[in-house]
């Protein structure tokens, strides 16, 4: 395969994708499926750390799939370096599934790497399944947010609740304005996330100790990587936070992170709220997905409760955010400036649904605040 030199593209170029995995037949599976789309094409595909580096600062690729257990240098060793060697480059690590590679893979998230995907299954190297839509979706949106960056940037827009409550800044999107004179206690807190999320997950957790009410999260991952996610949520904000399972209970000052795999739902029983793992099938191409959470939550907990929209792909979220604002619950977004991608709360915030957009490192204080006042 012939590569050339890639210098800096216009986000009309094709999205410049590096390759690196010690298994040849690994990178042919996902080269065929990468370059069939015209929108992407391979600048280099290379089999171990040190040949990443170097390619990394010659070929200055948009995005780049890394695998973690290879030969000479292995992908944990080589991502900071070729994050230096390549300015604003998005990194997707390739794992197998495995617990310690869902540990490896957290920890590449938390040293800087943009994303994870699960390596292709049997089935899915035949055709089948899920991973030639999900790894076209991921090289896109990210190697075009490498592209073009945020828009242009606006200063940090927070609308403020209560009576008095003031609009500080313009904004290109509309706030949600609120009845004066309602107050707003939120029973629930509700976050979903995605790409990037779970180094945005740790800034804004780490706000939430001895809350005094539970905390629900939708992070799509898949399976085996969200019960290590909730540990290392629990690591970095001594917030006590669990995976979902079947028959579990919410109490108040916990986390609970939907199960891979599963979408998180809810159900009462004895005076008891209780997680209820559903099966349904995937809802805007995710399982676990945000809306399901949300809708469930909503007839459990009633509408008024905050949900959080941070980084990620996509719209998910957004149904279940237009019913929680409909019913009178709040909606905060991370904004664009500060995510990795700004799919998720880009929706909510120019469907005009949120109370505030605001950059990662304000919305813990904020949401903090807005549980110990009334809104």
């Amino acid at each position: 395969m012939p590569f050339t030199t890639a210098l800096p593209g216009t986000p009309s170029d094709p999205v410049q994708v590096m390759l690196v995995d010690d298994s040849a037949m690994v990178r042919g599976i996902i080269a065929r499926i990468l370059e069939a789309d015209p929108e992407i094409k391979i600048v280099a595909s290379v089999s171990n750390g040190e040949q990443a580096i170097t390619s990394a600062a010659k070929h200055h690729p948009d995005v780049v799939i890394l695998d973690i257990e290879m030969p000479v240098m292995d992908g944990i060793t080589a991502l900071p370096k070729i994050l230096a060697a390549s300015l604003g480059v998005k990194v997707v690590m390739c794992s197998t599934l495995s617990m310690r590679n869902a540990e490896i893979t957290l920890n590449a998230l938390e040293l800087g790497a943009a994303e994870c995907i699960a390596k292709p299954s049997n089935a899915e190297i035949h055709g089948e399944g899920d991973f030639k839509s999900e790894i076209l979706r991921v090289v896109k949106a990210l190697g075009r947010r490498k592209r073009t960056g945020p828009a242009t940037p606006t200063s940090p827009s927070m609308y403020s609740g209560g009576q008095n409550a003031v609009l500080k800044t313009k904004t290109p999107f509309e706030l949600r304005k609120h009845i004066a004179g309602e107050s707003f206690r939120p029973n629930l807190l509700a976050i979903g996330s995605s790409t990037g999320g779970p180094q945005a997950l740790f800034k804004v957790i780490e706000h939430f100790k001895n809350f005094d009410v539970p905390i629900i999260i939708t992070q799509h991952m898949p399976a085996t990587f969200t019960k290590t996610l909730a540990q290392h949520i629990e690591q970095h904000t001594d917030v006590p936070t669990f995976e979902g399972e079947n028959g579990m209970p919410v109490e108040k000052g916990k986390a609970y992170v939907a199960a891979g795999g599963h979408h998180m739902t809810f159900e009462k029983s004895n005076g008891k709220i209780l997680i209820k793992l559903n099966e349904g099938p995937p809802e805007n191409f995710c399982k676990p997905s945000v809306d399901p959470m949300l809708r469930s939550a909503i007839d459990i907990w009633g509408p008024k409760f905050l949900t959080v929209i941070l980084t990620g792909m996509g719209h998910d979220g957004l149904e279940g955010c237009k019913r929680l604002a409909e019913g009178g619950g709040r909606v905060v977004a991370q904004d664009q400036e500060s995510s990795v991608v700004w799919g998720m709360p880009g929706a909510v915030a120019v469907a005009g649904l949120c109370t505030a957009v605001l950059p990662l490192q304000d919305i813990g204080p904020w949401v903090r605040q807005a549980f110990g006042k009334q809104m």
